[in-house]
């Protein structure tokens, strides 16, 4: 099986930390096993959260416009972040239970 290696505008899961579960967008690739994660909602563009790859399941999915503009240095805005992760995020939500 080929290793996903971290690209950025990639789609990765948290598997370790109190964020275990939750989708982020890559916005950069850093050395020694890094990278800085958003999701538009809690970690926003400005305050990337580091995370060890080694914590993360990166998926084989990628948010190509995102990536295009990341890489070109245009603005990028959380929403777009946010809006690319929402289907990530739907899936994994448990609805409340019902009393």
């Amino acid at each position: 099986m080929k290793k996903i290696q971290p690209v950025v505008g990639g789609v990765c899961k948290s598997t370790q930390g109190r964020d275990a579960g939750k989708f982020y967008l890559i916005k950069e690739v850093l050395p020694n096993g890094y990278v800085l994660a958003v999701d538009g909602d809690c970690k926003k563009l400005a305050s990337p959260k580091r995370k060890s790859v080694k914590h993360l399941h990166l998926l084989p999915e990628k948010a190509d416009a995102i990536a295009e503009k990341l890489a070109a240095g245009a603005r990028v805005f959380d929403s777009e972040v946010y809006s690319a992760l929402k289907k990530y995020n739907a899936a994994n939500e448990t609805p409340a239970a019902e009393e």
